[in-house]
């Protein structure tokens, strides 16, 4: 059996790592950090789950990659996208961006997901959950990214998984918390945005795949149908009872997440739970909906065709 410690290495370790988002992956796009006005959120509904205890800053938004991040998140908020009601089939995401816990790349791994997955009859809904602070302006925030950056620990070469350095504990209450809370609007909400609540499932991408884990393996009133953590911690976990079908993609080429450890998709099949896998080649790490020249560019879809196979994108009455 697994101990408490190793079951919170896995989100631990994605929230980490996931911090390098966005230097994992080469994009043609310049990666200097340029200042962003705050884009209209007409959508966004304030989940009303506190604030962020010592945050120096007002929420910001910048761009480096080409694509807009925000950050000092102090107040969350759930975005629907959702299908023309003549296409829905009832099926529902909560996605959860990535960026370290502490800046979302809300939409590389958070709008254009929720955009293709309504396209196809899909409710999805963009989790702009709070974030550890960072200070105010960009230049330290640049700073800031160079001390984590070069203080990320590095594991030898071979070393076995219990044998490589350890990311630092990090308290992630709040970031369940708002997860639990969108959850429970999608619940309240089910027959206006036709929704299925058997059929409410969970996507994220590194940070965000940690907080997926987290709340598929210790929900408090959520209950998954299923669970897809893209690009996030691939260590051993105690797997529950109930545990829903799992989802799975990262690339072989991941530096930060992706160290030839197996242990997640064994704990599933040890507990003779559905499982799906897939190791890319290339990719790195961040590739968001997938970028053209890596093999990862393809997951989408074939998660999509996941979701058509086990039936959670057949469309029947709402309860």
């Amino acid at each position: 059996m697994m101990t408490s410690l190793v079951l919170k290495r896995l989100s631990r370790a994605a929230a980490f790592a996931a911090a390098l988002v966005l230097a994992g992956t080469a994009k043609a796009q310049d990666g200097t950090i340029y200042p962003l006005d705050a884009p209209a959120e007409p959508n966004a509904i304030p989940l009303n789950t506190g604030g962020v205890k010592d945050q120096p800053a007002k929420e910001s938004w910048f761009r480096q990659w080409g694509e807009p991040m925000v950050r000092n998140v102090s107040t969350a908020t759930l975005t629907p996208f959702l299908p023309d009601p003549a296409k829905a089939n009832g099926c529902a995401v909560i996605i959860a961006p990535g960026g370290g816990f502490r800046w979302l790349s809300i939409n590389n791994e958070g709008w254009k997901i929720a955009k293709a997955l309504s396209d196809r009859g899909v409710a999805a809904f963009v989790l702009k959950y709070r974030l550890m602070p960072t200070p105010d302006g960009l230049d330290a925030l640049k700073e800031s990214m160079n001390r984590m950056f070069s203080s990320m620990p590095k594991p030898p070469a071979g070393a076995p998984a219990d044998a490589r350095p350890k990311p630092p504990a990090w308290d992630l209450s709040n970031q369940t918390e708002d997860a639990e809370a969108a959850y429970a609007l999608i619940v309240k909400r089910a027959a206006e945005w036709h929704v299925d609540t058997s059929r409410i499932g969970m996507v994220g991408f590194s940070a965000g795949a940690g907080l997926t884990m987290e709340c598929t393996l210790h929900p408090k009133a959520m209950k998954l149908a299923f669970s897809a953590p893209i690009y996030g911690g691939q260590g051993a976990v105690e797997v529950p009872k109930d545990a829903p079908p799992l989802f799975v993609a990262i690339a072989s080429d991941d530096p930060l997440l992706f160290h030839g450890d197996f242990g997640l998709i064994k704990s599933w099949w040890d507990a003779k739970k559905p499982v799906e896998y897939h190791m890319f080649q290339n990719g790195g790490h961040g590739f968001g909906m997938g970028y053209p020249g890596n093999t990862a560019n393809g997951w989408f879809p074939i998660w999509v065709h996941w979701l058509e196979v086990n039936k959670f994108l057949e469309a029947k009455a709402t309860q």
